[in-house]
This record gives C-alpha cells, sequence and structure tokens, in this order.
C-alpha cells in the first residue's frame, strides 16, 4: 500500500480554510499514486477547539466541509480527524450552564475513512485524556468500541492519539480482528524528549500485536502547545521503517511494503527546544492576525534570546526592540543592549525612566521604599511597552524565564507583561544552554556577567536567590516530577534552600495566575497544564 502521511498545521477554528489545505493534500497524494492519505486528530476544525464546539453553527461547518471533502476522494481513500455528534437520550436540562456546554448532544473525537466519494466509516476515539492540557473528557463521550476496514487488500484498523499509549487497548483489539496495518491520528504536544517517548511505545504496540502501525502527528503551534510532527512507521517486528521531519508540515509518501528499517534519529534536547519556541513564537503572532513584536531589552541574556529567537522565528524586520533605562542603569547595560540590537539587525527605542520614576513617586501619597520602590521602575516599563505596542499593533513578548516564575522573583504588571513569554518554560541554566546554539547573535558579555534584574544598584540575582545551578534542580523536580519536600531532601538537596523554595514557590501562585502565555517545551509547564488553586495552605 502506497501511503501518504499528512503533517497538517491547522488553524483551530478556521474550518474552511482546514478543509482546503486538505484537500490540496488530497490531490497531492493522487497525482503521487497514494491509496491511502491520512490527516492528523481532529484535522478539520483544528486541536483543540474547547468551547467553540458548543457554539452555533461550528458543528454544521465541520459536517458541511466534510461533505465537500468527501466529493473529492474519487480513486482514493482518505483518514481525516473531526468530530461527530449524536442526540443525547438525558442529560441535565435545566441548569442554563449546562445548556451552554452542550448538554443536548454527545460530541465524539472521530476518525473518518472516507472513499470513493463517500463515508465508509467512523472510528470513535476511546481513550479521552484528562491529564496536563488535555480536557477531552469535558468534552466528548468515548467510543463503544474498535472496528477493522479494507482498504486497498489490507486489513486498516484506526485509532486516536490516546487509544495507543493505552495497555490492551484499540490496536490490541483491532489485530485481533485481523487488522495488519494500524494508522493512529494524533494531536500530540511536544516536550522535550516526547518523540523518543512515542516511538519506544508504539514499537512495542507493534511487536506485541505483529501489525505494521502508522503515527500521524500534527505540526504547528496552538496558543502556548506547540506540536511537532515526527510521524513515523513501524513494522510487525518494532523496527522503524520510515521517520518524518519534526516542526515540518507536508505529505510524506511511504510504500509500506518496500521499506527497510532505518535508524531512530536522536536530536539534540536543546535543539528541540530551540524549534518549538521558534514554531511557537510564528504561529502564534500569524495565526493572531500580527506581523510585529516588541521586546524590553535590559542588555540581560533573556531579553537577549528572546529577541534573538523572535528574529528567527518573524524576520529581524519584524522585530523592535526598546531600552528603557533608569537612574541607576549601567552604562554596560546601554552597551550591551546596543550591540545585542545591532548583531540581531532589529530597531532599537530608547525611553528613559528616570522622569516618570521621579514622577510616579511624587504623585504618591506615601514614597514607595524597597521592594515598591524597585517594581514602580519595572511597572513603568511594562506600561511604556504595552503603549509602544498599541500605537504600533504590535504584541509584547515577555522575556521571563521559568526560574523566576516559578519563585515569584517578577514583578507583576511590570516584566511579565505581554502576550506570551517564549521562553517561560525554560530553566535559566536551559537558557544559557540555549544562547550559546544561538551562537555569534548574542554578545559574549551578555552571556558572560553575573545576571541582574537592575531595580537597584549592584543588584545580582543570586543576592536574591539560590545560585541557579542549585535552585533549577529542585525545580526541575518539583515542578515536573512532582516532588514533595521529603523527597527533594533525601535526593541531596539542601533543607533550609528547599524551604525557601517551597515557600516562594506556593506563595506567589497568584502571580502565575496572571501571567502571559508560556510555551510549553517540557512536561508540565506553567499554564494550561497546571491547574493550583491559588488560595490554599498546603505546604508538602
Amino acid at each position: 500500500m502506497r501511503l501518504g502521511i499528512v503533517q497538517l498545521n491547522p488553524h483551530v477554528g478556521d474550518i474552511a480554510a482546514n478543509a482546503g489545505m486538505i484537500s490540496t493534500y488530497i490531490e497531492r497524494a493522487r497525482a503521487a499514486g497514494c491509496d491511502l492519505v491520512v490527516f492528523p486528530e481532529l484535522a478539520l476544525p483544528g486541536y483543540f477547539p474547547f468551547d467553540l464546539m458548543w457554539r452555533p453553527g461550528f458543528m454544521h461547518q465541520v459536517e458541511t466541509v466534510l461533505g465537500e471533502i468527501t466529493q473529492k476522494t474519487h480513486g482514493i481513500a482518505v483518514i481525516v480527524g473531526g468530530i461527530s455528534t449524536h442526540a443525547r437520550a438525558a442529560g441535565n436540562l435545566t441548569d442554563p450552564s449546562s445548556l451552554t456546554d452542550g448538554a443536548r448532544f454527545d460530541f465524539y473525537n472521530s476518525a473518518f475513512l472516507i472513499a470513493d466519494g463517500r463515508i465508509v466509516g467512523a472510528e470513535r476515539k476511546l481513550n479521552l485524556p484528562s491529564f496536563d492540557v488535555y480536557a477531552e473528557k469535558r468534552y466528548f463521550t468515548p467510543g463503544a468500541g474498535a472496528q477493522v476496514f479494507t482498504v486497498a487488500d489490507n486489513q486498516v484498523g484506526i485509532n486516536i492519539c490516546e487509544d495507543v499509549w493505552v495497555e490492551n487497548g484499540p490496536t490490541d483489539t483491532q489485530a485481533s480482528l485481523g487488522a495488519d496495518v494500524v494508522v493512529n491520528i494524533s494531536a500530540s504536544p511536544f516536550f522535550a524528549g516526547k518523540g523518543e517517548i512515542r516511538r519506544r511505545l508504539v514499537a512495542r504496540r507493534a511487536r506485541e500485536n505483529g501489525v505494521t502501525v502508522v503515527y500521524v502527528n500534527r505540526v504547528g503551534g496552538q496558543d502556548e502547545i506547540v506540536y511537532d510532527g515526527g510521524s513515523f512507521v513501524v513494522s510487525p517486528q518494532g523496527r522503524l521503517l520510515f521517520q518524518a521531519p519534526y516542526f515540518e508540515e507536508g505529505m510524506y509518501v511511504v510504500d509500506l511494503g518496500d521499506h527497510q528499517p532505518i535508524t531512530a534519529p536522536h536530536p539534540d534536547r536543546i535543539e528541540l527546544i530551540h524549534h518549538a519556541i521558534i514554531i511557537g513564537i510564528r504561529d502564534y503572532v500569524a495565526k493572531n492576525g500580527f506581523t510585529h513584536v516588541l521586546i524590553g531589552l535590559s542588555g540581560g541574556i533573556d531579553s537577549a534570546v528572546v529577541a534573538a529567537l523572535a528574529v528567527e522565528a518573524l524576520g529581524n524586520e519584524a522585530v523592535t526592540a526598546v531600552f528603557m533605562p533608569s537612574t541607576i542603569t549601567a552604562n554596560e547595560s546601554r552597551t550591551d543592549a546596543t550591540e545585542t540590537a545591532r548583531r540581531l539587525g532589529i530597531e532599537l527605542l530608547e525611553a528613559p525612566i528616570a522622569g516618570m520614576v521621579n514622577e510616579a513617586w511624587s504623585a504618591l501619597p506615601e514614597p514607595p521604599t524597597g521592594l515598591a520602590g524597585e517594581n514602580l521602575q519595572a511597572r513603568i516599563r511594562g506600561a511604556l511597552l504595552m503603549a509602544i505596542a498599541n500605537t504600533r499593533n504590535a504584541l509584547v513578548l515577555a522575556t521571563g524565564n521559568k526560574s523566576e516564575i516559578a519563585v515569584g522573583y517578577n514583578t507583576l504588571y511590570g516584566d511579565t507583561v505581554g502576550a506570551i513569554a517564549p521562553i517561560g518554560d525554560l530553566l535559566k541554566t536551559d537558557v544559557y544552554a540555549l544562547a550559546d546554539r544561538l551562537g555569534t547573535v548574542i554578545p559574549p558579555h551578555v552571556k558572560e556577567k553575573p545576571p541582574t534584574a537592575e531595580l537597584r544598584l549592584d543588584q545580582r540575582d543570586e543576592d536574591d536567590l539560590p545560585p541557579y545551578s542549585v535552585l533549577d534542580p529542585i525545580l526541575r523536580e518539583l515542578i515536573e516530577e512532582n516532588a514533595a519536600r521529603d523527597e527533594l531532601i533525601v535526593h541531596g538537596h539542601p533543607e533550609q534552600v528547599v524551604d525557601d523554595v517551597l515557600r516562594r514557590y506556593y506563595r506567589n501562585e497568584y502571580k502565575r495566575n496572571q501571567l502571559p502565555l508560556v510555551i510549553k517545551i517540557s512536561p508540565k509547564a506553567f499554564g494550561i497544564g497546571r491547574r493550583f488553586p491559588i488560595t490554599h495552605r498546603y505546604r508538602g
């Protein structure tokens, strides 16, 4: 069987445009002699539409374009992800909130098999994830069971994303029903190392059941989530037969009976993170209808890295940096910001804030002291960035990193302003590793000097925080592995430091709840996949 694998980058809710891309790829697959072309999970509406599913007319559009696509499948079979509905026999039809949230219908995350101008069948997702970024149990009803279809003289089972991750799941059922090929369509979010986890798991499913498994993943950015593609095919022996590129949209043709095993790629972790953030910036800006971004360039490592990533994602003409010195800003900060902007080829504006700080102090009933005085500078900078962004119809990129966000080492309504935080899921030590990968666009002095918030004279981060070499390993275990206090201490982290980090971590939940979106590159990022109460007393 000749197979077309399409790593699609859909736009959530732009159903007609998604259908247009799908139709174009169907034509290309037919021209390439494909028997079957496969698209990712929820390719028609985009993953994930959330409450858009319940908006009037949304499902009518999905059903309409599915019918239009069906008419374009003469001489070829197509598997495409969409949504199907069924009138609900019973439900809460009294509470107005229930009615608003789709109480009259059951919605199914479905894979449609279409061939020769008709829908041959639909496979409904059986296992609906509700961990991390997923919320499918809120929206979908699980399907009733697995099936097998005949496609080009092959017995083909179709399942959807989470279905392949579950032990004794649909793949096993479909193999027992005679499938020799199982196609899994996915919208599997990226985190560093996820690709290898997928391959190991799918290879095990293939070996256990003696079937060829085709894994098709979507690509592109959607809000704070990045989808990395990396679709692949494994043999019944669990050997890798084909691997599509990461982070690249396109169609890849595979002859299932003709491929020899290949060596699995093992891309560098920071390289993958680099590509993920680039696509996250690019798609967030473009899909929301913007063309320009603004960055507060302080002369430090975080803002320099964000500026470099923005240039790579959007081009240097789409990026403007703003340097906002106060009376305590060191000369080297101006020098480093200027040199960073020069190396990146971006416009650099200067907006001194000393006068504004003095005016704000004099306007207040009580002059701010200590931290309040320091934060006033950051908040004035945030207001200026937003004013310039409004004037230029641009988005502000926040420059905070995960280490700062975790312990509240940031200023609410100051350096936290922005539409999206490109490095908000990167610990500080990873920011430096990414800076090294970015090469000469980051001035050497920016990477070498001690990091500072520069809100008081001669301030250094390590005056207020543990060294990042000590802090970051604690944060990685605490956030990404959900380690408890006692576990952290048993693992060798100093007890006093652990207690200080936990105190800061829990105390600053209210800040994190007001942050911009954070591009997710780790198993657990701040934002959509992490649901902590703001008001609580737990400290373990």
